[in-house]
């Protein structure tokens, strides 16, 4: 064993550049960080650092603190859960579907009403803030579920907590989880969207529940927990892969900084093994509404944070920080985007950190971990824990 603790943080939705099949989904000049960077004056020296600015252009820099490269997707797809799965060494080959132009069609708007006994209102594809603003005040008035998805393969039930409590929210969205396992459907993950306020202003709180479809295949996290290692997921990570392969679930308010929060309480204790964490604002907040300036912001509040975790490490600690997918502010709609991520790699031992060849997937992150515990491969990947030195 190499490294004795292990911390993977995934910058949601912070791609660096079009992927080679970029054009299969119409995607072409994606490139969420560099489009971020010539729109706005951001300052990140932490992070520069680290060769993050250098995985763009894949730039020569032998002046930084940390091994970095771009991984290359290839599970299909451009969803949350592929993306994942990939990073974790889970193949797969067939898509979500996604109800981008229509939304849902009317047989499931018909089973969900009879499983749930509930009207459904919204079936729009939408932005949550601006659905619970447009029909929260119909709601309270009438109690029906309003449904909306978005452009990953989601179909998101929102509903105010005074009008049906947290607790019916849940039970209508497994019932409703049921429904949409089916090969008809194949709807990746069904969300809960717990809202409260008084009309114009409706706010989403913390108590957002994903219910994702079960893995296909095991994860290097099974492989680590069946190897009786600690596996430790905090903030959707857990939804994502429906508590499949953790040990311990520490939950946060899918917020960067009560997720950082969390995170560093996490490096505090004593454990081998695995530490996953998702920062979500940057794909939830600010990709999706192409807010470039808000996108840029939280860039700079993650730089800012940057000291405090790499001061938090170990010697015999690794930190990986990658992204899952891309979500170009600067594009038209409001999709993920298919791009390279970037891989960060830094560990106090390396005496002289560099650029990378490039990685031919994402999954070479979880062939990574495998090696270093010395556990199962995963399916698919291929390790680079003996390039860092």
């Amino acid at each position: 064993m190499k490294f004795k603790r292990i911390f993977l943080l995934i910058l949601d939705s912070l791609g660096v550049g079009e992927a080679i099949d970029a054009n299969n989904y119409g995607d072409n000049g994606a490139n969420t960080l560099k489009h971020i960077i010539d729109n706005y004056d951001i300052f990140i020296p932490n992070l520069k650092k680290l060769g993050f600015i250098d995985t763009i252009n894949m730039n020569d820099n032998n002046d930084v603190d940390a091994y970095y490269t771009i991984a290359r997707p290839t599970n299909v797809g451009k969803d949350s859960l592929t993306s994942h799965y990939e990073l974790l060494g889970i193949r797969s080959t067939t898509p979500f579907k996604t109800f981008t132009e229509k939304a849902f069609p009317r047989e499931l708007l018909e089973q969900i009403e009879k499983v749930t006994g509930k009207r459904v209102i919204g079936n729009k594809v939408v932005n949550g803030d601006t659905i619970i603003n447009e029909l929260g005040e119909r709601h309270l008035s009438y109690g029906s579920l309003i449904i909306y998805t978005s452009s990953d393969s989601t179909l998101q039930v929102a509903a105010h907590e005074d009008i049906i409590p947290i607790p019916k929210l849940y039970s209508y969205c497994e019932k409703i989880r049921k429904i949409t396992l089916s090969d008809e459907w194949r709807i990746a993950r069904v969300i809960a969207r717990p809202f409260n306020g008084k009309p114009g202003k409706f706010k989403f709180t913390a108590d957002r529940r994903d219910y994702a479809i079960k893995p296909p295949q095991k994860s290097v996290m099974d492989y680590l927990k069946d190897n009786e290692y600690s596996v430790i997921s905090i903030g959707k990570i857990s939804d994502i892969f429906d508590g499949q392969g953790i040990t311990k679930i520490v939950k946060s308010s899918f917020n960067n900084m009560d997720t950082l929060n969390k995170l560093t309480d996490i490096m505090n204790k004593k454990f081998t093994g695995l530490c996953v964490a998702n920062l979500s604002d940057f794909d939830a907040l600010y990709g999706h509404n192409r807010d470039t300036e808000g996108y840029a912001k939280a860039i700079e509040e993650f730089d800012v944070e940057v000291p405090m975790i790499l001061n938090k490490l170990e010697n015999d600690d690794l930190l990986i920080i990658t992204a899952d997918h891309g979500n170009d502010p600067t594009f038209s709609g409001n999709a993920h985007t298919r791009e390279n991520v970037p891989v960060i790699v830094f560990s106090r031992r390396f005496k002289e950190p560099k650029k990378m060849d490039m990685l031919n997937s994402m999954a070479d992150v979880a062939a990574t971990i495998s090696e270093n515990f010395n556990v199962e491969k995963t399916e698919i990947g291929t390790s680079f824990l003996n390039k860092l030195k």
